[in-house]
């Protein structure tokens, strides 16, 4: 069986291109917008009684989750919505959660992850790596930038803001769509092919996620 799938057609960026720079990105964002913006106490706040948890994603996840979404602060122009991609979860199970914190409304959707992270093709991510050529995903905050156009065609930049994940602009980690997280991968092989560390979402998903993570806002990537 044979569904695995490179990414390496992402766009890459200039090698001189600093974390800096896209920084600035955000902070851009934030000006423009600062009065949309939720305070992080008053995100954190919204699941403070312990609400109904969306089916796999543990209570644990999303406490830590909110916990990264305070310590991050202003880094994070909008504190409104979040996405987690819940990787205890195996690929076959929609585990990338966007959720709105002031209602608690989530959706799940399916998302692959890198081959490095599942180099037996089993379905489950075994490890994280922030590595270059490691092929594998990362764990932590990302703050999700610009849209672009590169060879997955529609695709948006993360910054990442830890230092398991701060490589992700030098090594291309985007979120894009690709034929290999479509459902219909389930119903033919039982789980989703691999990326190469990029959180690539169905093709009939990726203008949800667009639209209801958008520039701003935090994607927080764990195993819990």
């Amino acid at each position: 069986m044979q569904h695995d799938a490179m990414h390496g057609g992402i766009e890459r960026l200039d090698t001189g291109a600093s974390r800096r720079n896209f920084f600035k990105i955000g902070a851009g964002i934030a000006a423009s917008a600062a009065s949309a913006a939720m305070l992080p106490s008053m995100a954190h706040a919204q699941f403070a009684a312990e609400p109904a948890y969306p089916r796999g994603l543990k209570p644990a996840l999303l406490r830590q989750a909110l916990a990264a979404l305070n310590r991050l602060g202003s880094a994070i122009p909008f504190h409104d919505r979040i996405a987690v991609a819940d990787f205890n979860a195996p690929s076959s199970q929609p585990r990338l959660h966007l959720i709105d914190l002031p209602s608690g409304a989530t959706t799940a959707l399916l998302v692959a992850h890198g081959s490095g992270s599942d180099p037996e093709h089993s379905g489950w991510l075994q490890r994280f790596s922030n590595d270059p050529g490691s092929y594998a995903s990362s764990e932590g905050a990302f703050l999700a930038s610009e849209y672009y156009v590169g060879k997955h065609g529609q695709s948006q930049r993360l910054i990442g803001l830890d230092p398991t994940n701060d490589n992700a602009l030098t090594r291309a980690i985007v979120i894009h769509s690709a034929w290999y997280a479509n459902p219909d991968m389930l119903q033919t092989h039982g789980q989703l092919g691999r990326s190469e560390g990029c959180f690539a979402v169905g093709d009939d998903d990726l203008a949800q996620v667009f639209q209801r993570l958008g520039p701003g806002r935090m994607l927080y990537s764990a195993k819990v």
